[in-house]
C-alpha cells in the first residue's frame, strides 16, 4: 500500500514519505496540510497530493483538518508507528531562539516596513520572510559571536534583514555591527533600504550588481560574516554561496549563514555538494527556522544553516549564464488531474501554468475547484494540446483570481465586508487632524484621454459598466471566493447567500458597483466601492469592499480598467480619500494597491481564545 501510493503521486521519497505522513498525522491530529507539510519537510502539493490517495483508501477522513481513520489507525499500529511523543521544545518550537521581550518592538517596527517595503518578485523565487523571523536571523548572528561588531556582507536581501540588523540595534540603543553591505541587482530595494535606514544610526552601504557575475574588487576579502537566501536550485545555492565567499576575509571560521527551502533527498545532495565543493562545512543546522508570506507551496518555511569556512575554502564561480531559479529548471510540462471534476491540465514550460502553485492560485479551468493530482510527465515531443475536459460538466462561472497567484503583479480577490455570520470589522475610520497635521499629496491621478484610451484598447474586448440585477449570480460566484480568501475555513461560501446580500444592497442603490464584461456575456470581473462617512468627524470617505477577476488572458488589464473606474466614480462623488482592506497574505491584492497609490495605514490584529471558558 506504502509503494502503491507513493507511486501514485511520483513521490521522490518513496514509501518512506508516505510512513513520514502517516506518522504526523498520527502525532498531529487534527492537521491540515500545512502542518503536515511542515512536519515532514514535503511540499503542500504532494502532501495533498498524498492525503487524498489516503482517502482513496479509507485512510485518512474526507472531512478537514485531516484525521486518521480507524483503518488508518489500526495501520499505523500494525506498521510500529502508534507511539506518540513529541520531544520539541514547547518554547522555541525546535527553533532553538526565542525573541526576547525587549525586542517585541523590533518585530512591530519591521512588521510595518514590510508593508511599505517593495513587494516580492514570486518569478524569480521571492517570498519575504516574517518579522519574527527577521528578528531570530539577527538573534543567530548574535548567538554565534558573529556580532556584535565586525562587518556584515549580504548577498542579496529581499528579506530586507539589513534593516533588521539597524532596527534591533536602535532598538537596544546602540548598532550591533560596524558595518552591513547590501549586494543586490534592485534598485527598488537598495533604494528602500538607504532610504529607511538613514534615521537607524547603523552604517549600511548597498551595492546594485547583478550576482551572475563576480563580487566588484572592493569587496573582495573584506568581510567578517555573510548571509544569504539564494534562489531554491542548487545553481541558486552555488552561485550565491560562491559570491559570499569571494567577500569574506580568508582563513577558516568564517560564518556564512544561509537560509533554503526543504527538497527532496536527490536535490539536497546536489546543495550539500556545493556547499562542499566550496570548502565550507556545516556548523549547524535548523529545521523551519526561517517562516516565509506567501510561500505555499514549501508550507511557508526553511531551514536555517549556519555554515564555517575551512582552509581549502575557495570561490571558482566566474560568470554565470545558465538556469538559475526554479522556474529555469522546468523542461518538461506534467499532467494534473482536477479531483473535483476530473479535467487534465498541463503545467510546465510552454503550458498556460508554468507552476502547480500557478494552477492551485487560479483554479481548475473548468470547474473552478480543485485540488489537482499530479499524473504523468508529458514526453518532451508530444505537441501542445488543449486542457482535456471532463466528459460532463455543468458550466460554471470563471474561477476568481486566488490571492496566492504566482504573479506578484496579478489582482487577486480583495476582502469584503465579513459575511453576517462572523465578526463585523473594525470599521476604518479617515484620518483626522489630530492624527494627519498635513493633509498628503495625493497617490494617484486620473489617468490622460491617452493613457485611458490605451487602458481600454489593452482590456479589450471587456468594459465596464454598472452592475445590475442579471449580474448576480456571477456576483455570488466572485464574492463566495473573495470570502473564502478573507476568512479560511470561517468562511462563508454560499454564492446563493452572497447574491442575496448584494441583492439587497443593490437595491438600495447600484453606485459604486462596476463589473467588467464581454458585452453580451456575463460578467467577468467585479468591483463594489462603497461611500461611507466617519461618525465621529462627519467626513465622507470611499471603501473598496470587492475587488476579484476572473481567469482572463489580460486580467491584469481588465483588473486596472475596473480599478480605474472605481476611483474616477470616488473622484466624481468629491471622494478624496480610498481605503480598502486586504488579508495579510494576499500579497498580489497588496502589491495591485501599492501600484495604485495605496498607503498602508492599519493592521487589523486577530485573537482566538479558547473555548469553553477559562481553564
Amino acid at each position: 500500500m506504502l509503494t502503491e501510493v507513493a507511486d501514485a503521486v511520483r513521490l521522490q521519497e518513496g514509501p518512506p514519505g508516505v510512513r513520514s505522513v502517516l506518522r504526523a498525522l498520527r502525532r498531529l491530529a487534527p492537521a491540515s496540510t500545512k502542518d503536515l507539510s511542515r512536519a515532514t519537510g514535503l511540499p503542500v502539493p504532494i502532501v495533498a497530493a498524498l492525503g487524498n490517495e489516503l482517502r482513496r483508501r479509507d485512510l485518512v477522513t474526507k472531512e478537514r483538518p485531516s484525521r486518521l481513520t480507524p483503518a488508518g489507525l489500526d495501520l499505523v499500529a500494525r506498521l510500529g508507528m502508534d507511539l506518540v511523543l513529541d520531544a520539541t521544545c514547547t518554547t522555541c518550537e525546535g527553533r532553538e531562539l526565542v525573541i526576547p521581550d525587549v525586542l517585541d518592538e523590533a518585530v512591530r517596527r519591521l512588521r510595518a516596513l514590510m508593508e511599505s517595503g517593495p513587494a516580492a518578485d514570486m518569478s524569480i523565487d521571492q517570498s519575504h520572510c516574517t518579522p519574527e523571523t527577521k528578528v531570530r536571523r539577527v538573534l543567530a548572528l548574535l548567538a554565534s559571536g558573529a556580532l556584535p561588531g565586525g562587518s556584515l556582507l549580504l548577498i542579496g536581501d529581499d528579506d530586507l534583514v539589513s534593516l533588521a540588523v539597524a532596527v534591533v540595534g536602535d532598538v537596544l540603543g546602540s548598532p550591533i555591527v560596524e558595518r552591513v553591505t547590501v549586494v543586490d541587482i534592485s534598485p527598488e530595494i537598495l533604494g528602500y533600504i538607504q532610504k529607511v535606514s538613514a534615521g537607524l544610526g547603523t552604517r549600511v552601504e548597498t551595492v546594485e550588481h547583478d550576482l551572475r557575475h563576480p563580487l566588484p574588487a572592493e569587496l573582495h576579502d573584506g568581510f567578517d560574516v555573510a548571509m544569504t537566501d539564494p534562489p531554491y536550485t542548487p545553481e541558486g545555492a552555488r552561485l550565491f554561496l560562491s559570491r559570499a565567499v569571494e567577500g569574506l576575509r580568508p582563513g577558516p571560521a568564517h560564518s556564512v549563514f544561509f537560509s533554503f527551502g526543504g527538497k527532496s533527498p536527490d536535490e539536497m545532495l546536489e546543495v550539500q555538494r556545493e556547499i562542499m565543493a566550496l570548502g565550507l562545512v556545516t556548523n549547524g543546522y535548523i529545521r523551519n527556522f526561517n517562516e516565509y508570506e506567501g510561500s505555499g507551496i514549501l508550507g511557508g518555511v526553511g531551514f536555517f544553516q549556519h555554515l564555517l569556512t575551512s582552509s581549502s575554502t575557495a570561490s571558482r564561480q566566474g560568470d554565470y549564464g545558465g538556469p538559475l531559479y526554479t522556474g529555469d529548471k522546468r523542461t518538461r510540462q506534467r499532467e494534473y488531474e482536477c479531483v473535483a471534476c476530473g479535467a487534465q491540465v498541463r503545467v510546465g514550460p510552454g503550458a498556460r501554468w508554468a507552476s502547480v502553485a500557478a494552477l492551485r492560485a487560479d483554479g481548475c479551468p473548468h470547474c473552478g475547484k480543485g485540488p489537482f493530482r499530479p499524473g504523468r510527465l508529458v514526453a518532451e515531443e508530444e505537441p501542445p494540446t488543449q486542457t482535456t475536459t471532463p466528459t460532463a460538466t455543468s458550466p460554471t462561472p470563471p474561477a476568481p483570481v486566488h490571492p496566492t497567484a504566482t504573479s506578484a503583479t496579478t489582482p487577486a480577490a480583495a476582502p469584503p465586508s465579513p459575511p453576517a455570520t462572523t465578526a463585523p470589522a473594525t470599521p476604518v475610520p479617515t484620518p483626522t487632524a489630530a492624527t494627519s497635521p498635513a493633509l498628503p499629496s495625493p497617490g494617484w491621478h486620473p489617468p490622460t484621454p491617452d493613457d485611458r484610451a490605451a487602458l481600454e484598447r489593452r482590456a479589450q474586448p471587456y468594459v465596464t459598466r454598472q452592475a445590475d440585477e442579471g449580474d448576480l449570480t456571477a456576483i455570488g460566484e466572485f464574492e463566495a471566493e473573495i470570502a473564502r480568501i478573507s476568512f479560511g475555513e470561517d468562511a462563508v461560501d454560499d454564492p446563493a447567500r452572497h447574491a442575496s446580500r448584494v441583492g439587497r444592497a443593490m437595491e438600495k442603490s447600484k453606485e459604486g458597483m462596476i463589473v467588467a464584461h464581454r458585452p453580451g456575456e456575463e460578467a467577468a470581473g467585479w468591483l463594489w466601492v462603497s461611500i461611507n462617512q466617519n461618525q465621529m468627524t462627519g467626513d465622507r470617505y470611499a471603501n473598496f469592499r470587492s475587488l476579484a477577476v476572473a481567469q482572463l488572458d489580460n486580467r491584469s488589464d481588465v483588473a486596472e480598467l475596473l480599478l480605474t473606474a472605481g476611483l474616477e466614480f470616488c473622484l466624481a462623488n468629491g471622494i478624496t480619500e480610498v481605503v480598502g482592506r486586504v488579508h495579510v497574505g494576499n500579497v498580489p491584492m497588496r502589491t495591485v494597491y501599492r501600484k495604485f497609490g495605496f498607503d498602508p495605514a492599519t493592521l487589523t490584529m486577530k485573537l482566538r481564545l479558547p473555548e469553553g471558558g477559562t481553564r
